[in-house]
């Protein structure tokens, strides 16, 4: 137990000790935006590592665009191992470090400062709906 929850202090670790490149787009102008400015930082650890699992971090960011207190992370997959989950919320870190600051616009600055944010990562291959049969 004691190994599980170390793991969020090392993600927070990772996120606070490494300094990254800020990913260099179009300014951020809607919560959409926002969205898919962090998909193109997302990378998800190969498979190697961890099999592929859904995870999603609460994170809140300033007017200039820089990540406010500490992402939390909300869901991982039950199914996830310790060591996948500790793969998966490196990469989640990694991918904010990546993206922030968040180049907002002046407008959008305003409007997302202090605000948290629900990212979902996906990384599972889910199959598709099933088609409902009434008899």
């Amino acid at each position: 137990m004691a190994r599980c929850s170390r793991l969020p202090l090392v993600a927070v670790v990772l996120l606070l000790g490494v300094s990254g490149a800020v990913a260099e787009e179009a300014k951020v102008n809607t919560i959409q935006d926002v969205f898919r400015h962090l998909r193109t930082c997302w990378k998800p650890p190969p498979p190697a590592k961890a099999r592929p699992l859904d995870i999603t971090v609460v994170v809140s960011f300033n007017r200039s665009g820089d990540i406010l207190g500490h992402p939390r992370i909300t869901y991982e997959s039950a199914e996830a191992s310790d060591n996948d989950r500790l793969q998966y919320r490196i990469a989640v870190m990694e991918a904010l470090q990546r993206c922030t600051p968040m180049p907002f616009t002046d407008a959008m600055a305003g409007a997302a400062a202090g605000r948290p944010f629900a990212i979902q990562f996906r990384n599972r291959k889910t199959s598709p709906p099933t088609q409902e049969r009434r008899a």
